[in-house]
């Protein structure tokens, strides 16, 4: 491998390894969606092995990420991308598969902690 390539695939590495912890996942649970070892990916993410092509797409998918950003061609999250986090997004498709008994007892509670605060209540706060 070439200087520049070594270079590419070590920044690749990265971005993966950013990606991978933003959504919340281990090197393992990773590997196990994607169908190879744990040492592969953790070469991967070192740069050490170089990522086939093919596995890009998957990889964008489980991630929550475009191709285009694990590549380095777009801004790396959190510069100004709106939306829900992976975590939150989790959370949401977890929640979606409960009963609705208890659906909506997480919808109560979530109401009441987002209610706005009544005038009189923040005014003697201060």
């Amino acid at each position: 491998m070439n200087t520049h390539d070594e270079s590419f695939f070590v920044q690749l590495g990265t971005r993966i390894a950013q990606a991978r912890k933003h959504a919340g996942l281990t090197q393992k649970q990773l590997c196990e969606q994607l169908g190879i070892a744990q040492q592969t990916l953790a070469h991967y993410e070192g740069g050490k092995l170089r990522l086939p092509t093919s596995l890009l797409p998957t990889l964008a998918q489980i991630l929550d990420v475009a191709v285009d950003e694990l590549l380095g061609m777009t801004p790396q999250r959190g510069t100004g991308k709106r939306g829900p986090s992976p975590r939150i997004q989790q959370q949401l498709e977890a929640i979606s598969v409960l009963p609705r008994t208890k659906q909506a007892f997480i919808q109560q509670m979530l109401d009441t902690m987002l209610a706005p605060v009544p005038q009189a209540a923040e005014e003697s706060r201060l």
